[in-house]
Formats: C-alpha cells, sequence, structure tokens
C-alpha cells in the first residue's frame, strides 16, 4: 500500500499561513529543508508499518518511534529521541445511552501520537474519536499561533485532547449521580451493583488515559523538575521552540485544565468506591434481616414438628392416645404455642 493511503492532509506552513500545492509529505518536506523556513504539518490515520517506514526514512524518525506509532495501543507517555519530541495521548469520547442499565460502556477511546521537530510534525491517529480535523481548520484561522511552529502545533492537539476529557467528566456527572441516587433510594432487593462496577469500571479506564499525561505536560509546560526545566532523564535534549516562554504559557494552561480533569476523575471514583461499599453494606444488612426472618419461622415451626415427631413414632402407651379431645386439645396448644413464639420474636424485630 502506498504511503500516501493513510495521508488525511499535509501542508507546509510559513510564517503561521499554508503555502497551497503541498500533498505529497517528501516534496513538501524537501522544499522546507531547501529554504531553511516553515514547517511540514503531516496527519496520518492508522498508517501500516510500510507507510510508516516510508515515512520515517523521509522525515529521519527513530526506529522505536516509528514501531510505536505502527504498534499502538501505546500508554501516555512523552519520549525524546535526539530532537524528536514524541507524545502519545489517549483521546476519549462519551457514549451516549438512554439508560444506564442498558449501557455497555460510559466512555470509548482512540490514541493519538505526535512526533515533532524543528522543522516538522507529524500527527497519527488510531481510532475514531481523535476529530483533529478541527484542530487544523481552528490553527490555520490563527496563524500568529500556528506562526510558533511544530510547539504550538503539539499545543493545539494536548489543547484538544485535555478538552475533550473535560467534556467527558462533565456528561459522566449525572450518570455518577443517579447511580448514587439509585444504591441510596431503591430496596436492597431491586438494588443493581454491576451498574456501580461498570461506572467503576470506566472512570478507572479514563484515569489510565488522563493520569499519566501530568509529568508529560509538566515538562511541556516548563516545570518538568526542581529548578529546572527539563526533568531527570529528559535535561540536555534538543526541544528547539518548546523551550520558549509563550509555548510554556500555552502548555501551563493545558496542565491546569488537566489538573482540573484529574481531581474530577479522583472525585468520582472516591463516591463509586462509597457507593461499593455502601452497597455492599446494604445488601449484607438485607442478608441478616432474611437469616433472622428465616431462623424464626424455623424455630416456629420446630414446635409442632418436635410434637408431630414425638407421635410418630407409633409406641404402644402415649399420653392422651385414648382421650376423645386429645387432638383438638393438642392442636390447640400448639397453635398458642406458635402464636406466643412468634409475638415473642415480632416484639425483638426478628420478624
Amino acid at each position: 500500500m502506498p504511503p500516501d493511503r493513510a495521508v488525511v492532509d499535509c501542508a507546509v506552513y510559513r510564517g503561521g499561513r499554508r503555502e497551497p500545492g503541498y500533498r505529497d509529505f517528501a516534496s513538501a518536506y524537501a522544499h522546507v529543508r531547501a529554504t531553511g523556513s516553515g514547517f511540514v504539518w503531516l496527519g496520518l490515520h492508522a498508517p501500516g508499518e510500510a507507510q510508516m517506514d516510508e515515512v520515517g526514512r523521509i522525515f529521519g524518525l527513530h526506529p522505536l518511534a516509528v514501531e510505536d506509532v505502527v504498534e499502538a495501543h501505546q500508554r501516555p507517555k512523552l519520549e525524546l529521541y535526539d530532537g524528536l519530541i514524541f507524545l502519545v495521548l489517549r483521546s476519549m469520547s462519551y457514549v451516549a445511552h438512554d439508560s444506564i442499565d442498558r449501557a455497555n460502556d460510559i466512555v470509548d477511546g482512540g490514541e493519538i501520537m505526535v512526533l515533532a521537530g524543528r522543522d516538522f510534525v507529524i500527527t497519527v491517529r488510531h481510532g475514531e474519536h481523535t476529530q483533529l480535523a478541527g484542530v487544523r481548520a481552528r490553527m490555520e484561522a490563527r496563524p500568529q499561533t500556528l506562526a510558533l511552529g511544530p510547539a504550538a502545533v503539539v499545543h493545539a492537539v494536548a489543547d484538544h485532547v485535555v478538552d475533550t476529557y473535560l467534556e467527558v467528566v462533565a456528561e459522566m456527572a449525572p450518570d455518577v449521580d443517579e447511580v448514587e441516587e439509585r444504591v441510596f433510594a431503591v430496596a436492597t432487593t431491586d438494588l443493581d451493583i454491576d451498574v456501580v462496577y461498570l461506572f467503576k469500571r470506566e472512570v478507572m479506564e479514563l484515569h489510565r488515559a488522563v493520569a499519566p499525561l501530568a509529568e508529560p505536560l509538566a515538562w511541556l509546560s516548563g516545570q518538568g523538575g526542581p529548578g529546572s526545566a527539563h526533568p531527570p532523564g529528559l535535561r540536555g535534549a534538543h526541544t528547539g521552540s518548546f523551550d520558549e516562554k509563550e509555548v510554556h504559557r500555552h502548555f501551563r494552561d493545558v496542565r491546569d485544565h488537566l489538573t482540573t480533569v484529574i481531581e474530577r476523575i479522583g472525585e468520582y471514583d472516591d463516591r463509586l468506591t462509597s457507593l461499593l461499599h455502601a452497597a455492599a453494606t446494604k445488601v449484607g444488612i438485607q442478608q441478616n434481616t432474611d437469616m433472622r426472618k428465616i431462623s424464626s419461622w424455623a424455630a416456629i415451626a420446630a414446635v409442632p414438628t418436635m410434637v408431630a415427631g414425638l407421635y410418630g413414632m407409633n409406641f404402644e402407651f402415649m399420653p392422651e392416645l385414648s382421650w376423645r379431645w386429645s387432638y383438638p386439645v393438642l392442636l390447640a396448644i400448639l397453635f398458642t404455642a406458635c402464636v406466643l413464639l412468634w409475638r415473642l420474636l415480632h416484639r425483638n424485630r426478628w420478624l
């Protein structure tokens, strides 16, 4: 399959403005290298191994970065390869549903990878929940920001992804409230604890997509370590426009939004954990109540069972066998004993 089959869009940007006529990324990058100005923004969707090998050869990408792009399903991370910044993001989308009882998934995700050098940026999408076309359009409408270079594109992609996280946690809020109301409002016999487990699982999936981005955004915002713009292990890397103060300001804003998302996810996780404990407690109390009722009725049934067992032994000489009224009297005694036992258990709230 030719490499351009995976190309969503390719353009050369100089001074923040798009130059027409560069659909072929090889000629576009050759033009940028020859002129020494501008940068190439190449957008790819689910490229194959042969396609990425060709892209990697033209842009001089590290083989490990090319391998990660092809395999996908990477943990959100930031890696540096001799001047190449490789950022992996998980894009998340809220799955609309009519009822939480019929929902199988609450969130669904894709994957976005960004490779940025001095004069190029490559965005790679895996999955359907990415929506980067709007990002490029918004960036082209702001040439002053786009003029900052590849760092501005990386910021725009990260900002878009984190903004979708904000939308997801906002849309999940009514569902979590409904789950909480259901746990405390419905009778224990109607309680479906599977719904709580479903939301717990989905919140954990969202947390796995969001939490690992805290350190990469800290580095991109120039706050990677105490007294240094680069965290341990990333110092001395060639970063180009990523060291500019204006870029740091933009990434700090994204980092603040990510912190808000992490806090909301933590709140949901704590609430759902409490709901699981509350649901388990309600079930345990109901089980104890049921066992007390079963034990009470068993105790009441034991009285006539014991008497019936004694008279069922068929001995020749047994009390009152020859008395005419022995049977109705015995039934009356048994009935009275059962009623008295029922009243005693009811007074002690066992029944």
